[in-house]
């Protein structure tokens, strides 16, 4: 379900494994090795910067690219 009350310049959890193209369990995995960090929400429903998650997508698109 997505959050009613997100902030601007932020995206939940499976709007950011959708941009990324993964899975919610990778998600996590990505947090966990310190590549994106959650800016807000709660523990069970993060939120993601939009500027953190689209430079990180585009990293992973030029390293899959090389």
């Amino acid at each position: 379900m997505e959050q009613q009350n997100l902030r601007p310049g932020h995206l939940t959890a499976h709007q950011t494994a959708r941009v990324l193209g993964v899975t919610l369990a990778g998600l996590r995995s990505i947090v966990h090795r310190g590549q994106l960090t959650r800016s807000g929400g709660s523990p069970r429903q993060p939120w993601y910067a939009a500027s953190d998650v689209a430079a990180l997508a585009a990293k992973r698109t030029g390293r899959a690219a090389a």
